[in-house]
């Protein structure tokens, strides 16, 4: 008898468990966790080189800024809640000082 497991189904339930997992992670944080909310952003540059003939290297010359830093769209918790909205993040933070 073969494996009659309906992937599409299986899949679904493994997202359902997640979400339920990253929702109580939220709103149940650990109490003797540190909490510090923190993102990651990219900033881009353009940067120049110039070549050296003596070390046949390319060394850089000069860097510029391309764009501005932006706040990121997900957040995450030192305590290890990742991937959180900015009001997922207000309510992680909101739970763990009550």
């Amino acid at each position: 008898m073969g494996d009659q497991r309906d992937p599409e189904k299986t899949l679904e339930d493994w997202k359902a468990e997640m979400e339920a997992e990253h929702e109580a992670a939220i709103a149940d944080p650990d109490p003797d966790a540190t909490h510090r909310i923190e993102g990651v952003t990219q900033v881009n540059y353009r940067v120049s080189f110039e070549y050296d003939e003596t070390a046949e290297a390319l060394e850089r010359a000069s860097r510029e800024q391309v764009d501005e830093l932006q706040d990121p769209e997900l957040l995450s918790c030192v305590c290890g809640v990742r991937g959180m909205t900015r009001a997922e993040a207000r309510e992680h933070i909101r739970a763990a000082r009550s």
